[in-house]
């Protein structure tokens, strides 16, 4: 449950994921989780919820597409711009002029292939809701004005976030007995072209609600909340008058019941957005007089002034409104900046969350003061929880969190019933103490002089709790330096039953892993863990979905688990050998009660190498097997790609894996090796058992987004898709300790095995990656220039200097390990890179730690060793990229960085004698000093020789 928790915070919170949507989306709606929790909780939902931690994983891309998440991945028509006009050229003076450029068409046509519906399913389960979406959006959406303001970027002409996808249409089909869909029931009423958000189902399924903007004078209007009856199909505005508008930037709106929502509106007293002065009434200030210890990561969009801050409150205020389906509305509370809105199970209370001043200037909204009240479901206040403070001084050792109450939340399965943790340690992880965090619980109304109940004490931080009801509930707590988890069992309702530990294990060892507990939704709308009823059995059971990850790869299942023995028996596995299965919801849980194992249904997904997923429906007690979608392939004329998990070994026995792929029809007898490309992203672990483990599975459909490398297969390359990279740091030793030595290890790894297999040329391979692959690209041609021809490197950051108080998993700061900082940093080694290497970066990326001059300074520090280079910055693109005018030149771009310095590998009559020997000669010495070795070249010496003989 933890893991789904983290999952979905993912899929809801991330503004950064820009991957283009998967050939097929079961869009479940997963709970929505609050931007300003320090702690990932779930909350309701109405419609089908993610079920599993795997589900969870497979639809992680779906962030990107689900409107109101954060950066736009959705599109206009393939039509795309007038500026797109020219074809991809090896003219270098074309290639260095102006305009936006067009790859080959056989890229072109993939990326460009219309995308399939997101699909929701009703509460009951009987209908299914497809979301409708555009393809690639062209560059004008992302050329609209935007403040940015506290970590957000906000549109000020519609009062949204900034480039939100949107739907363009919906319908509904109900979901036959026999498994089989009805001809689709258009939601009608919609304006022309209007752009829907936020669409949600009432708990009973009876109504939709959404928002709705349309186009006015070239913008976006301002949303306004619509509703449908789903019987009928028809649509039409929640309020009255025309003139109520949403407030988007935090919480849009939420359901009290089956027929009233709460609504974040722009309040109506509004005026004007208040006026940058033109002369300032002083400098900007920073002090620390107090000699404070503060440490912050490298957080962008960050309020710069006063007239900032009043700019923040004129977007983010609302004016929260009741409103009911008759049309009746009331204002409720005073006009703040409302975060979140969580209705109580029973629908008789509201968590109302709200920011408030003092803001800071080092810090985004999130870590704002935070103000938690209890309200009524008529809007009449109650109780203060809390009143947080700004939280400027919160550690960035991994584990830190904010002082005092956090992840407060309702119990699904009690009414009215609050639940919350609170830090022993200060929030502070180096801090040690126990109990280091303490989970409380007490009603929404208190009588006088009650105290809250505490409901567990934990020694590791705090993960989430999965409700069941007062005999069963299951704690998380998990310590990331050690990698432990451990899940408690629970009995929230008897104080005499003693806490124990159910799964206690490393998160690294995905082979132990036991899966999730599955979740049912309950009659008020919450999920609670299913317990399931075997006929003539008393036991408490439940249903654990996992991975099932092994040596060969994962093989999902579904396991019968008896919580108070703890055996098992498994009820539905993946097909080993031909598809991939996953399961995804539970679909006969409209009952209450426990679930009686006879009458079980689940909804699965299922896909192979070639096939791309669709969704089945498997019925019990005969496990009958009903397949409800029939998705078209989405490129066709990679159908019959070839993939293959590989495995290899590291220079100091850890395992890797990497997935080969290669172009339909190749035949490596008959055609010799190939150019290849290999992309990849680091991880980091605590072990190397863990990093030998293998993830994934060979019978995975191979996704191609917007920007993937496998798009290169229609250019008839290899490609070598996220090979390993382990960097190890056991015991005491942190990972990046040794960084260098261990990424130059794991690379020459991976392409002496292509290069063994005879479908990689060993002078025509390629290395690139995003973010920090982009850090890793840089560093292999730094310190491996024997291994790859040139690089590709997007988005990434090069000066750790740059980011001195830490960046991925790294928590010490540049002056607690200043040679790890320098030794790392590729900007520090630009006079050692020789091959060519392409610089991609978007404009306005608002990543921590990757900001644009990151790429601008490489560039310069290569450009001044004389390196052969290109940097490209995409005007208004974030730290992943949207418009289809820059995805396409970044294709065009790469395509012509490979063509030119990969497939020909033209590199080396661009290099001098005395450089070829520097690099030969560096070769040899990166090669000396990983060990490498392999026996079908024999020792190293011969090895470097070989390779050499073919540069």
């Amino acid at each position: 449950m933890m893991r789904f928790q983290r999952a979905c915070h993912r899929l809801s919170l991330s503004p950064l994921c820009h991957s283009s949507p998967p050939s097929s989306s079961l869009l479940l709606l997963p709970p929505k989780l609050s931007t300003l929790r320090c702690c990932a909780r779930v909350r309701r939902f109405s419609g089908t919820s993610l079920m599993s931690s795997r589900a969870a994983s497979r639809l992680r891309c779906l962030a990107s597409v689900s409107p109101g998440a954060g950066e736009d991945a959705g599109g206009s028509s393939s039509n795309g711009s007038a500026s797109l006009s020219v074809t991809a050229t090896d003219d270098d003076e074309l290639a260095l002029g102006t305009g936006y450029r067009l790859p080959p068409p056989e890229i072109r046509d993939i990326v460009d292939a219309p995308p399939v519906p997101a699909l929701s399913f009703s509460p009951h389960r009987d209908k299914i809701l497809f979301l409708k979406r555009r393809a690639l959006p062209p560059l004008a959406d992302l050329a609209r004005p935007e403040e940015k303001l506290a970590g957000v970027r906000i549109d000020g002409y519609c009062n949204t976030r900034s480039r939100m996808s949107f739907y363009t249409g919906l319908g509904i089909h109900q979901l036959l007995p026999d498994g089989t869909l009805s001809p689709e029931k258009e939601i009608t009423g919609i304006p022309d072209g209007g752009k829907i958000n936020f669409v949600t189902w009432s708990s009973d399924g009876k109504h939709l609600a959404f928002s709705i903007r349309v186009d006015e004078n070239g913008n976006s209007s301002k949303p306004i909340v619509w509703v449908a009856d789903v019987e009928t199909g028809e649509a039409r505005p929640l309020f009255k008058s025309q003139d109520v508008y949403l407030n988007a930037i935090f919480e849009s709106f939420v359901w009290i019941d089956d027929s009233t929502l709460l609504v974040s509106t722009i309040p109506s007293s509004r005026g004007d957005p208040p006026k940058k002065p033109l002369v300032p009434s002083g400098p900007k200030t920073l002090s620390n007089e107090k000699q404070s210890v503060v440490q912050v990561r490298t957080f962008q969009d960050l309020l710069k002034d006063e007239y900032d801050a009043d700019l923040f409150d004129y977007y983010a205020t609302s004016q929260l409104v009741l409103a009911s389906l008759d049309g009746t509305a009331k204002e409720v509370g005073p006009p703040a900046v409302y975060t979140s809105l969580d209705p109580s199970t029973d629908h008789k209370y509201l968590l109302i969350s709200s920011l408030h001043r003092p803001y800071s200037f080092i810090v985004p909204c999130g870590r704002f003061p935070n103000k938690v009240e209890v309200w009524t479901a008529d809007g009449r206040f109650v109780r203060q929880l809390c009143d947080l403070p700004l939280a400027e001084d919160i550690p960035i050792v991994a584990n830190s969190v904010r002082k005092g109450m956090r992840s407060i939340n309702w119990r699904a399965d009690k009414p009215s019933t609050l639940y919350w943790a609170e830090t022993q340690d200060g929030g502070d992880a180096k801090v040690e103490v126990s109990p280091r965090d303490i989970v409380y619980m007490q009603s929404a109304e208190p009588l006088a002089g009650e105290e809250p109940e505490v409901l567990h004490k934990l020694d590791l931080r705090y993960g989430g709790i999965s409700w069941c009801d007062d005999t069963l509930a299951l704690v998380y707590e998990s310590w990331y330096k050690t990698r432990r988890t451990r899940t408690w069992v629970i009995s929230p309702g008897s104080n005499d039953v003693t806490p124990r530990i159910l799964f206690d294990r490393s998160s690294e060892d995905v082979y132990s892993d036991p899966g999730s507990t599955m979740l049912r939704r309950t009659a008020a709308g919450t999920y609670v863990i299913a317990k399931i009823k075997k006929e003539n059995d008393e036991g408490t059971y439940v249903l654990l979905n996992g991975s099932g990850a092994t040596p060969q790869g994962n093989v999902p299942f579904l396991d019968l688990f008896d919580i108070n023995t703890g055996n098992k028996e498994r009820i539905w596995e993946s097909d080993k050998e031909k598809y991939f299965e996953t399961v995804v919801a539970l679909m006969s849980d409209q009952k209450e009660g426990d679930l009686k194992m006879e009458e079980l249904k689940i909804l699965t997904s299922k896909e192979s190498k070639t096939e791309n997923t669709q969704f089945s429906l498997q019925l019990w007690p005969d496990r009958k097997v009903q397949q409800i979608t029939n998705f078209p392939h989405p490129y066709p004329q990679l159908a019959s790609l070839q993939k293959e998990m590989i495995r290899y070994q590291r220079k100091d026995g850890v395992q890797l894996t990497a997935t080969l792929y290669l172009p339909p029809g190749y035949d490596p007898s008959k055609d010799g090796p190939l150019p290849c490309l290999f992309w990849s992203y680091p991880g980091e672990f605590k072990s190397k058992d863990a990093a030998s483990q293998v993830r994934g599975s060979p019978n995975e459909f191979a996704g191609i987004g917007s920007t993937s490398a496998l798009l290169w297969l229609a250019r008839r390359f290899a490609i070598l898709s996220g090979p390993t990279i382990p960097i190890i740091g056991e015991g005491d030793e942190e990972a990046n300790d040794r960084y260098v030595e261990q990424l130059v290890a794991s690379a020459e790894a991976a392409v002496d095995e292509v290069v063994r297999r005879g479908v990689a040329h060993p002078s025509k391979i390629a290395v690139g990656g995003h973010s920090y692959g982009a850090f890793m690209t840089a560093n292999l041609l730094a310190h491996a220039p024997h291994l790859f021809s040139c690089g590709i490197a997007r988005s990434g950051a090069y000066n750790r200097t740059l980011t001195p108080f830490g960046f991925q998993n790294e928590d010490r700061t540049l002056w607690e390990a200043t040679n790890v900082y320098v030794e790392m940093s590729p900007f520090m080694s630009a006079n050692k890179i020789k091959k060519p290497i392409l610089l991609i970066h978007g404009e306005e990326d608002n990543n921590p730690g990757t900001l644009t001059m990151q790429s601008d300074r490489f560039f310069n520090a290569l450009k001044g060793h004389g390196a052969l280079c290109r940097l490209v910055i995409l005007p208004h693109e974030s730290h992943g990229y949207s418009a289809r005018e820059s995805i396409m030149h970044v294709l065009w771009e790469t395509d012509r960085w490979l063509q030119k310095y990969c497939v020909p590998n033209t590199s080396d009559a661009d290099t001098s004698p005395d450089q070829s020997k520097e690099e030969s000669d560096s070769a040899d010495k990166v090669a000396t000093a990983t060990g490498s070795g392999n026996p079908e070249f024999g020792d190293h010496e011969d090895h470097s020789k070989f390779r050499r003989s073919l540069l």
